[in-house]
């Protein structure tokens, strides 16, 4: 196959920042993507209705003209959220999810739940509203291994949780372990689960080849080749319940390459062409159309994109960097050869051509 049409992809789970970076980064996914979950976790979080309806007027604002781009806001959940913020939340047309961030756990994480128990009445107008619980799901607890801390989370936080609220509608991000692939499998409705290109493509042997290599480094860590081949499979084997979310999160050269590196895979640029990359590698390509474009976007209860995008199997070199600010931006696979690429649309109203 040297070309492939699909649906319009969507990103169910997308940093985006703020200000000079999200100026940067915006413009490779909205090339591609028609829609992306938005996440909260800006200095200070996302918090409220009202600041994410100026999050979102600043994201369409530094929108690329014509680029036919939807933000899908989220709320970042904290001790102190209430549930009448969830219910006016659960009713505007452009929040779509609540994420839960254990205190910690990442980057900006700090103002997340340290106590599940404590969020019990906010779950509760969650799974009342159907407003989807979007999950970061790992420990923290320093005595936990750190390649064991999502299969922790599953048994001591979210199994209680759902076995509590059965109808709470969770999206599990990020997945990185069989354990987490068997616990989606093992509900047949209401949790759903993202995977990323580095999770599919990657086990924890890439973080220390030729060296400590810090632009592999993401949390969830990258675990062992068994993980990585269970997940592989569930993103490609058509399961409605596994969706695309690439968790492409940017940091500076300068604060990933340092004594205490930032943990995030900056991939926008080159996203769609890694995930083809990795059902290619499993013999189903047929299958990435509805893993990119129709899981999620049934999930989360929206139309379905209208719009196709091509890809062509063609070599090029991602780039070594992109500059941001007195800084740059280092991708994931800088300087290596990719099989895919997307081809290039063009510009509505100037009939020049944009490649993503």
């Amino acid at each position: 196959m040297h070309e492939l049409t699909l649906t319009r992809p969507d990103d169910w789970h997308l940093h985006l920042r703020d200000d000079v970076v999200m100026a940067r980064v915006l413009p490779a996914t909205a090339a591609v993507f028609a829609r992306a979950i938005v996440m909260p976790n800006l200095q200070p979080p996302v918090t409220t209705v009202a600041q994410a309806a100026a999050y979102r007027d600043r994201i369409r604002a530094a929108c690329p003209p014509g680029a036919g781009f939807t933000p899908l806001m989220t709320l970042y959940l904290t001790e102190a959220t209430t549930g009448e913020e969830l219910r006016l939340a659960a009713h505007t047309d452009f929040i779509h999810g609540v994420k839960l961030y254990p205190a910690g756990a990442t980057t900006h994480s700090d103002a997340g739940v340290r106590h599940i128990d404590r969020i019990f009445p906010a779950l509760e107008v969650l799974a009342e509203t159907g407003l989807p619980l979007l999950v970061h799901g790992e420990v923290t607890d320093p005595d936990v291994d750190v390649f064991d801390r999502e299969a922790r989370f599953i048994d001591t936080a979210l199994e209680p949780v759902l076995s509590r609220l059965p109808t709470l509608r969770v999206v599990f991000e990020h997945i990185t372990t069989a354990q987490a692939v068997a616990f989606v499998r093992s509900r047949a409705t209401g949790l759903a689960a993202t995977i990323t290109p580095q999770h599919l493509l990657y086990n924890r042997n890439a973080l220390f080849q030729g060296g400590l290599r810090p632009h592999y480094y993401c949390l969830p860590v990258l675990k062992a080749e068994r993980h990585r081949a269970a997940v592989l499979d569930a993103a490609t084997s058509g399961d409605p319940r596994f969706f695309l979310g690439t968790d492409s999160a940017p940091h500076a050269r300068s604060a990933k390459e340092s004594a205490c590196g930032c943990a995030g895979i900056y991939s926008a640029p080159l996203a769609l062409p890694l995930y083809a990359e990795a059902f290619e590698q499993m013999g189903r390509l047929d299958r990435l159309e509805g893993f990119a474009a129709f899981h999620g976007a049934d999930f989360y209860g929206l139309p379905r994109n209208a719009e196709r995008i091509t890809l062509i199997r063609e070599d090029w070199s991602v780039p070594a960097s992109y500059p941001l600010g007195s800084s740059e931006l280092v991708p994931l696979r800088a300087g290596e050869r990719l099989r895919w690429r997307v081809a290039p649309t063009p510009k509505p109203g100037n009939g020049q051509e944009s490649t993503a």
